[in-house]
Order: structure tokens, then sequence, then C-alpha cells
């Protein structure tokens, strides 16, 4: 392999010459003719920098991650947005080669004792900040999906809910929707079990106020579960004064909901349309086919792989925050 000296004597300069043009010093002066003679000479001897070669050296080396998730594995199976997810990063860690040490929460915790020797953590769901820290532990490369606790510091993807509940509630308004109720769940996090604001029910909650059209008793808060979804559809039929239109935060709760008009004797779209969100794999084959916003779960999870293998590859230092897009899936549900 060939050395900064052999270069420096083909070259007709210092090694410390050498040295300083292949690291790019940008305090060096030196004519641009013996800077291209040098780099001539670098590439003629397949000299490669202690840069290079210490990513040659982690690309041969298999890799190992810990793969963090804010479920436990029963509540994962009611809501195959998290499953997806999980299913995005495992696909593509099979394909390149990576080896994961999977941790699901367990009564509230997470037992970490099998996370050691790693060069990366993706971490999938909403956490605490003492959870944050305690996973940093493990391993100062870190990656969140679904959520983005510190963008200064941490890599994240993350969809732009507001965005997309704007385009749903833009749709029903412009099918001449005023009563438009709001179905959706809350969610906590860290061992005081604080509520996460849902972007979702906030964004629902601006829009109708703006538009004066917000009444209290049309908002429904529970799980994201299709029980709670039934539940609370039937709470909102039991008290009269029905919505014409429902934004239901998951497709989970919305099957639900579906189920408790249909109960009802309630024809989606006829009486009430139906909007959902995630676009889960079973939402197109419901009586009616349900409109919902298409969430790129799976693609979310392969790019948490993505970027964290630049970070351990690359030593990237500078945190990125992706934004993954969604759209309105217009099918039968809604009139």
């Amino acid at each position: 392999m060939a050395t900064i000296k052999d270069i420096s004597e083909r070259a007709g300069v210092s090694p410390a010459t050498v040295s300083r043009v292949l690291n790019y010093d940008d305090t060096l002066t030196v004519t641009d003719e013996t800077r291209k003679r040098i780099f001539e000479v670098a590439e003629e001897l397949e000299y490669r920098t202690l840069r290079e070669r210490k990513r040659d050296r982690k690309k041969q080396k298999r890799i190992k991650i810990g793969l963090i998730h804010w479920y436990s594995e029963r509540e994962e199976l009611g809501d195959p947005y998290y499953l997806s997810i999980r299913m995005g990063i495992e696909k593509e860690s099979f394909h390149k080669n990576i080896d994961i040490v999977k941790i699901f929460r367990q009564d509230g915790h997470y037992v970490t004792d099998r996370l050691n020797s790693l060069d990366g953590v993706i971490a999938i769901g909403k956490f605490s900040k003492e959870e944050i820290d305690r996973f940093s532990i493990y391993s100062e490369n870190l990656v969140f999906v679904d959520s983005s606790p510190d963008e200064k510091k941490y890599d994240s993807i993350i969809i732009d809910f507001k965005q997309a509940v704007l385009e749903v509630l833009k749709y029903l308004r412009d099918l001449n929707h005023e009563k438009i109720g709001y179905i959706g769940g809350r969610e906590y996090i860290g061992s005081n079990s604080q509520p996460i604001e849902d972007e979702r029910e906030k964004t629902y909650y601006e829009f109708m106020k703006e538009n004066n059209l917000y009444n209290p008793n049309h908002v429904k808060i529970g799980k994201f579960t299709a029980e709670d979804g039934y539940k609370l559809m039937k709470e909102v039929l039991e008290k009269g004064d029905i919505p014409t239109a429902f934004f239901i935060a998951s497709d989970s709760m919305a099957i639900g909901g579906l189920k408790a008009l249909h109960e009802a004797n309630i024809n989606v779209p006829t009486e009430i349309s139906i909007v959902g969100f995630n676009d889960i794999a079973t939402s197109k084959y419901l009586v009616p086919p349900l409109t919902t916003v298409k969430v790129h779960t799976e693609f979310m999870g392969t790019t948490a792989v993505d970027i964290l293998l630049e970070r351990i590859q690359e030593d990237r230092e500078i945190s990125k925050k992706i934004v993954i897009p969604s759209h309105l899936v217009i099918r039968d549900s809604c009139r």
C-alpha cells in the first residue's frame, strides 16, 4: 500500500506538503501545478487517506444495531402503522447484512441489557428525555422514527401531520361538509405517563375554530385501536347531533367506527362520510373502501436504516431531519 513518503518522493515535495494537499488544507500555499501533480501521483499509486481507510474498514465490518420499539409486541399488533415501520427496518437491514437486536417495551419499561457493542440505534415511536438519555449510552448514533425529540442532535424521520390533516379537512369542506367530527387517540411517554400533543387533533381543532365550525361534542379521544374506534363512535351516535363526516386519526380506529355505524344501520357514505389515516393494507378491502391518508411507513423504516448507515460509515456529524410526504387516497367512503 502506497504511503505519503512514496508520493512525496515521486512528486518531489515534502511529506508534509503531500499530507496537507490530500487533506484539502486551505491554508497551504502551493501552486496549482504542484497540487495537480500530487493528486495524479496519489491516484497512480492508488493511495487511500486515513479517513478513507477507516471508512472502508467500517463498510467491511458487519454492523450491529439496536431496534427499540415504544410499543409492546401486543400493542403493535393492534396498530399496523408501527408494525409496517418495523418491517421496513428489518427488511432493509436484512438486505444490507445488518444484525438487529430488538427491544420492545414491557410493562412500561425497556430491558436494555442486550444492547451492547452497537454501531447505532433506531428508536420507533415517542420517548421521554430520560429514556433517550438511557438509549444514548449504547450508541451516539441514534435515529428516531415518527418523532424528532432533538433535531439538532439526533437524526429523525417524520411525516407532516399538519399538511396531511389540512388536505383531509379541505377535501371534506369541498364536499360541502360543515359538521365534521374527529375521533382520535392519546399517547403517553415516561414513567409519569405524560400526554403527548397529537398534531392531527391540534390541526383539526385549529382548522375548525378558524372556520367557525368547531363543536366539542363532535370530538372523541381514546386509544388508537379498533376497539376504541367502535366505542367512541357509539358514544357519538348515542348523543345525537351526529356529524355528516368524520376524520378518524387511524385506519384501525376507522374500522371500529365503521362497524358501529353498520350496527346502527347508518350508511357510509350516503349518510356519513369517513376519512381514515395511514392507509393500512386492509383499508381498500373494507365496505365501502376507505378514503384515507397514505403514509409511507415501510419507506420510513428503510430511510431510517439508510441514514443510520450514512452516520456510521461516513462519520457525519450534522444531524438530519427527514420529512416523508403523505397524500390523500380517495376511495368510496365519502360523498
